[in-house]
């Protein structure tokens, strides 16, 4: 994926894990950056793509469905501004993405829910480039319970979703 940095420039960005900084609008947070392309015990490992659509929450008749590119290195999801707009969705704060190359991009951020193979899920959604592969992040498939087959490369669904702490009384 790239984006353009302040300078009008293509960056070349990944979404990956982020620290969590604060509440509120004013709150930012950073994402460390590895090699995405960086061969995982020698092995490249393969590309999967999947149907998901996005919805506003707010008035969930507004969605928008589009071939996602699963990112299990990613966090958070990452859909083209034009679409989330189209559907009503704002940005609500911002997060700090270290490229590639280790420059830093902020990117507008919104929560919306994703429906992925059926299963709801909520989530963290960046508002990417007109144009930009939509992804789909780590955080949207685990709370949907889905996973992907590291040797098939499929998306699965999980027998359950992982609650740890959950204990009943």
């Amino acid at each position: 994926m790239s984006v353009r940095n302040g300078d009008g420039e293509e960056v070349a960005v990944a979404i990956v894990t982020y620290k969590f900084t604060g509440y509120g609008p004013a709150a930012r947070s950073s994402v460390k950056i590895g090699d995405r392309n960086a061969p995982l015990g020698g092995e490249i490992l393969g590309i999967t793509h999947v149907d998901a659509t996005v919805r506003n929450p707010a008035h969930r008749a507004k969605a928008w469905t589009g071939s996602f590119l699963v990112d299990t290195g990613a966090v958070d999801s990452l859909v083209p501004r034009p679409h989330l707009e189209a559907i009503g969705l704002r940005p609500t704060g911002q997060r700090v993405y270290v490229t590639a190359d280790g420059r830093e991009v902020a990117l507008d951020v919104t929560v919306g829910e994703l429906e992925i193979m059926g299963e709801l899920s909520g989530g963290v959604i960046a508002f990417g480039d007109e144009g930009a592969e939509p992804l789909l992040g780590v955080t949207a498939l685990e709370s949907a319970g889905i996973e992907v087959d590291p040797r098939s490369q499929r998306l699965k669904r999980l027998p359950a979703v992982r609650l740890r702490g959950f204990r009943r009384r």
